[in-house]
Formats: C-alpha cells, sequence, structure tokens
C-alpha cells in the first residue's frame, strides 16, 4: 500500500484516533474540517445528511450527498447515478478516513469531484470489549458497545452504537441506531477474504430551512411549514459486502467485491397541501423502497523493465439499484391519497486502467482511463387526467483520461502535476421533471469537467509535514436548478463554470507532549457564462452557492503520554460567507468558532478507561452553519447553535493482560 505522503495526487489522511478525540462521535463534521479542500458543514438537521463538498463540488445538493463518490471498506456507499450519504458510518469503528481530491479522483467515475474513502477497524488480538456513554446539551445521549478478537487466521470486529438528541431547534429531535460488523480470513493460498455488514436506522424530525426574517426573529424556531405538515423522515438500511483479494505471485494479485443492500424511507416534506393539489404534483409525503448491489474486479501487475518498474492496474465496476417510489399527500402530517408511483432503476458499467512507471527513483509518470455509462430507467404507474405517463429512459456516457507527473525529489519532498477530464450525471432526482411537461428531463445534460492540479509534499524536519495543491477545474454544462414550484423540482444546464483555488495543510510534532496542525482552503467558484431571465438571471462573475471562498482550521493538542494521563486540545474553525442561490441574493457571515476538550486515560492491568469533556463553540458565537442552496421559498438558512458541552466516559477490557 502506498503512503499518502508518496501518492502523486492531493491525498490527506485522518486516523480514527483523531476522529474519535475530535468530539463526542455525533457526526464526521467534527473531524474533517483538518482536511483542506474539503467542506463537511452540520446541519443541525439529522433528517438530512451532512452537507459534503470538495471543492465545491457537492455544495448544491439539499439531501444527501452528491458529487464525491463515498467508498467504505471498499464496497460504495454511492449509488450509480451519484447520489451517497454518510450517516451510516458507525464513527467508533474508523480505523481511519482517506480524502482524494483532484484528476486522479475522475478514475473513480461518475459524480467523482473528490473520493472519500472510510476504512473500519479489522479484529486485533488480544481480544478486547469496550463500552462508552456520552451525554451533554439539547439531551443528547449517545452509547456505545464493541468488541473484537483475532485467532490466527481469523479476525472479527463489531460496533453498536445509540444516539437520541431533543435537538437545539424545535422539532430536530432524532435517534438512530447502527451496528457494524468486520470478519476477515488470511488464507494460507495467498487469498484475504473479507466480509462486512451494517444495519442504520433513524427516525429524525425536520425543522427545516428559515427565511431571513424568521432567523433574526428566532434561530432556534422551525419553519412553520415543517411544523404545520409535520416534516420528518424515517430510515431503514441493511447491508452487506464481499472482498476477495488474491496474491497469485509477488508481482500479481487479482481482488474482487460483491455487495447489496435495501433501504426504506418514509419522508414526510413541508410541502403545503394546497401545493400538493395540483395534477402533476407527486405529494409530500415520499415513500421509497431501494434495493441496491454491485460488482468489482481488478486486476493488478507489476513488471521490471530495465531499470524502470511498470504497474498496471484494469478493471471494471457493475452497480445497479432498483427502487419502488411512491408520492403521497401529507395533510398536516397525515397520509392521504396517492400521487406517485413508479419503478426507478439506474445501472452503471465502467471500465478503468492506470498505469504507473516509475522510470527511475525520482520520477513517476502516470497515465489513466475511465469508460462509463450510466442508464436512468423510469416505469410510471400512476396516470391520471392532467398527469400522463412519465415512463422514459436516458443515457450517459464518458470517457475520463488522466495523466500526471510526479518528481521524488528526495526522501522529504515530492513534487506532482496532474490533468485530467471528468464527469457528472444528474441524479434520479434532478432528472425527475422537467419544466412545462412530462416525463424524465432527458434534455438535461452530464456536466464535463477539466481538472489541473500542481502541488507539494514536504517533510522539513522530523515529525512535520507540509502539503500544498493549487488547481483550475473548468465545468461545461453545470447542472443547476431551473424551476421549484408546488415541491417540483427541475433542473438545467447552467453553462459554463470555473474553480480555481490553493490547499494548504500542516502539522508538527512540536515537542514531546504538543503536537500542531493546520489548514488552509481558498476557493473563487463562479459562473463564467450567465443565465435565467428576471430576477433569478445569473449574471456572469456570479459564485457558485454553498462554497465557501475560504476556509481555515487550527489545532494544539497536548498529550504527555500516549496512553495515559491527562490530554487537553484548542482547536479554531474558520468559515468564509455562504451565498444561498445562483443569483447571489444573499449570504451567511463569515464565522470563527473554538472547540476544546480536556481529559484523562487509565491503564489499571487489563481495564483502559477514560473520561473527557467537550466544550464546542466555547465562545458562544452566533452564526449560520450550512445554507440550502437555491431554495424556492428563500428557507436558505441552517443556523447552529451557541455555547454547547458534552462529557464521555469510555472503558475496555483486554483479555490476557494483567
Amino acid at each position: 500500500m502506498q503512503r499518502a505522503f508518496d501518492a502523486p495526487a492531493a491525498i490527506q489522511s485522518v486516523d480514527g484516533a483523531q476522529v474519535r478525540a475530535a468530539g463526542p462521535g455525533i457526526g464526521l463534521s467534527e473531524s474533517m474540517s483538518r482536511v483542506p479542500g474539503l467542506v463537511v458543514l452540520d446541519r443541525q438537521n439529522h433528517a438530512q445528511d451532512l452537507q459534503v463538498s470538495i471543492r465545491g463540488f457537492g455544495a448544491r445538493s439539499s439531501f444527501g450527498i452528491r458529487g464525491l463518490r463515498v467508498i467504505v471498506d471498499g464496497i460504495p456507499a454511492t449509488m450509480p447515478d451519484g447520489q451517497g450519504q454518510l450517516s451510516t458510518v458507525v464513527l467508533p469503528a474508523i480505523e481511519r478516513i482517506e480524502v482524494l481530491r483532484g484528476p486522479l479522483a475522475q478514475l473513480y467515475g461518475n459524480a467523482a469531484g473528490g473520493v472519500l474513502q472510510v476504512f473500519t477497524r479489522e479484529g486485533a488480538s488480544p481480544a478486547s470489549l469496550g463500552a462508552e456513554l456520552y451525554g451533554g446539551s439539547w439531551g443528547t445521549v449517545r452509547g456505545g458497545l464493541s468488541g473484537s478478537t483475532r485467532s490466527g487466521a481469523f479476525a472479527g470486529r463489531i460496533d453498536a452504537t445509540t444516539f437520541e438528541t431533543d435537538g437545539w431547534r424545535a422539532h430536530s429531535e432524532a435517534t438512530r441506531r447502527q451496528q457494524d460488523a468486520r470478519l476477515s480470513w488470511d488464507a494460507p493460498t495467498g487469498t484475504r477474504v473479507g466480509l462486512v455488514a451494517n444495519a442504520f436506522t433513524l427516525r429524525a424530525l425536520d425543522p427545516g430551512g428559515l427565511t431571513r426574517a424568521q432567523l433574526e426573529a428566532d434561530p432556534r424556531q422551525a419553519a412553520p411549514a415543517a411544523l404545520a405538515q409535520d416534516a420528518r423522515k424515517s430510515v431503514v438500511q441493511q447491508q452487506a459486502g464481499l472482498t476477495v483479494e488474491h496474491r497469485v505471485d509477488a508481482d500479481t494479485r487479482l481482488s474482487a467485491r460483491l455487495y447489496g443492500g435495501r433501504r426504506e424511507l418514509d419522508n414526510a416534506l413541508s410541502v403545503p397541501l394546497s401545493a400538493q393539489l395540483a395534477p402533476t404534483s407527486s405529494g409530500g409525503i415520499v415513500e421509497l423502497d431501494r434495493r441496491y448491489s454491485g460488482l468489482g474486479l481488478q486486476w493488478s501487475q507489476r513488471l521490471r523493465l530495465g531499470g524502470a518498474v511498470l504497474e498496471a492496474v484494469a478493471g471494471v465496476d457493475l452497480d445497479a439499484m432498483s427502487e419502488l417510489r411512491r408520492g403521497y399527500l401529507n395533510d398536516a402530517g397525515v397520509r392521504g391519497a396517492l400521487k406517485r408511483d413508479e419503478t426507478d432503476r439506474v445501472s452503471n458499467r465502467d471500465w478503468y486502467a492506470q498505469l504507473a512507471w516509475h522510470v527511475d527513483p525520482e520520477w513517476t509518470a502516470t497515465l489513466g482511463v475511465r469508460s462509463s455509462r450510466v442508464r436512468f430507467d423510469t416505469d410510471d404507474r400512476f396516470v391520471a387526467p392532467g398527469n400522463p405517463d412519465d415512463s422514459g429512459r436516458v443515457d450517459y456516457d464518458a470517457v475520463s483520461p488522466v495523466a500526471g507527473l510526479a518528481w521524488h525529489a528526495s526522501e522529504t519532498l515530492n513534487v506532482y502535476a496532474n490533468l485530467g477530464r471528468g464527469f457528472e450525471t444528474p441524479t434520479l432526482a434532478e432528472l425527475a421533471y422537467r419544466p412545462g411537461a412530462s416525463g424524465l428531463n432527458d434534455s438535461l445534460n452530464a456536466a464535463r469537467s477539466r481538472h489541473a492540479e500542481l502541488g507539494a509534499k514536504w517533510r522539513p524536519i522530523a515529525g512535520g509535514r507540509l502539503d500544498l495543491a493549487v488547481f483550475d477545474i473548468r465545468t461545461d454544462d453545470e447542472i443547476v436548478v431551473a424551476t421549484n414550484v408546488g415541491g417540483r423540482s427541475t433542473f438545467r444546464n447552467g453553462g459554463r463554470t470555473q474553480r480555481r483555488g490553493i490547499e494548504l495543510a500542516w502539522a508538527q510534532q512540536l515537542a514531546p507532549a504538543w503536537r500542531a496542525q493546520a489548514a488552509l482552503s481558498v476557493l473563487d467558484a463562479r459562473f463564467v457564462d450567465g443565465f435565467g431571465v428576471g430576477a433569478s438571471s445569473v449574471a456572469p462573475g456570479n459564485r457558485l452557492p454553498g462554497t465557501p471562498g475560504r476556509r481555515a482550521f487550527a489545532e494544539l493538542a497536548w498529550a504527555p503520554a500516549p496512553a495515559h494521563g491527562p490530554f487537553a486540545a484548542a482547536a479554531l474553525v474558520h468559515s468564509g460567507r455562504l451565498l444561498v442561490d445562483d443569483a447571489n441574493t444573499d449570504a451567511s457571515a463569515a464565522w470563527t468558532v473554538l472547540n476544546l476538550r480536556v481529559g484523562l486515560r487509565q491503564q489499571l492491568g487489563p481495564w483502559r478507561l477514560s473520561q473527557v469533556v467537550y466544550l464546542e463553540n466555547a465562545t458562544g458565537r452566533s452564526y449560520i452553519g450550512s445554507v440550502i442552496v437555491n431554495e424556492a421559498n428563500q428557507r436558505f438558512f441552517e443556523p447552529s447553535p451557541g455555547r454547547s458541552w458534552y462529557a464521555g466516559v469510555s472503558v475496555a477490557y483486554v483479555f490476557g493482560q494483567r
């Protein structure tokens, strides 16, 4: 496995210890601000996933994660249409998270504006059992149980967590249950087999976004429409995946993955009843039953050609999902008449190849290509007067090449340059309707992008690292909102956009007990072309909404001993303002918050104990943590809480130790 420092790309790794130390384990927004180029916004709304973007890709998503690829233990958490989610990841189980930005991410296919790969812990020896309990502001309680073992060639790990909160805002209560297991077997024939399985259950109320006037009157209130329609979400998901890696010889490997899952959703929206009565409305309650599966095969070969080394990788990915989608009237939270009944299918067929030519110890050239085909198919069974048959099919094809050159100047300095092309299809939700007509929006093109990146990684002194990346991304046919009326959104292509930026990451062990870390991102993301008419017109040069012009993180941590004794840390997180729509009519203000933590660890024979207290937003800053881009009713703003506290205890028993 290649070290992140040696990889010829902008890639950062956050280890599981940092994830678990950064907060009470409610969401990845606690820990991922330390990665430049990555923005993870806590919406204070557990009915919606975190708002995640990389270099501006994914910022327009009003729910879920789009524009990025998410992979957990080798299994995609992104559907073939590019829509994904992170909420099913069990934070205490994480070993590390790798974040890949830039042209090489395009080799992961559709909607790969960046890639988040989550790796969970394997079972370890000696065997252990653990438990933890956290509580704090806004009626928040989180508990967890874990177990880990290894015996010979077999290893197993299981984690289960529960989370409940009353929520900082009105109508934002949530309950979440998660279970995650991982088994592995190292066969004597050079074959490694892994099995992962997880389950996720969520019940959450949805407070919705606030208008500017509502925000200024009371940021803790829920949107009146959310209360009137009892907006809420229920999710049940189960998934299992199998990975197999076989080492043919020292230079040849074959690997495969097979996975499948089911996701059931019941989502009551805040659409007023009057807007649901139109013949073309799909109602205000969404009922979804999704089945998904996939197969991946990969071959890798290492060849020695004189003084050079050639590493080749080739593979194929086949993924599919099928969902039964129904819509009903929502009358003050009560399910009414059927308004939508259809089966939607999305599949992709991709093949890819990559060559890394190590010309000599100093120079490496990389060439890669991925061919993707994504098919959307809808079978509409709800045909009524004024609502014709919306059945249809749309296909998208793309070839995404990448090329790069890396200079390994020394053991402490790597310099690289990359070029690549990528594409992003509309999601199924974005294709569902077209302006002024029925059926799939087959006039909506996939967005095509060209990426250029120059970067360097430097280890100036022991225990330190400095990463720098500059980039330029130009996109054709950027996908934007066209209309949003009566709960039915349509999308169009908004012409060309440009993203330019610089990313800096620094970490240094200052002394045996002190470590500092910092990250800085500067992003200029704009529309090159104007589009639209009237009050909603977008002028050339307008900024892409939801993309902060700057993002910064700094942390100073103190731990005299790595495994026992006291520890403490202080972290600053800064975000530039967030524009709320394509027309740039309003924006949230820039903000900076201070987060503190202090704790104590003990080792008592086989027992490992820890106590920690977190003080988040220690200065009590009032700020808007995220915005809902292009919200039709101008309910753009999702405010964040003031000063919050959490405290936790954990205990683990390690068998065989005294």
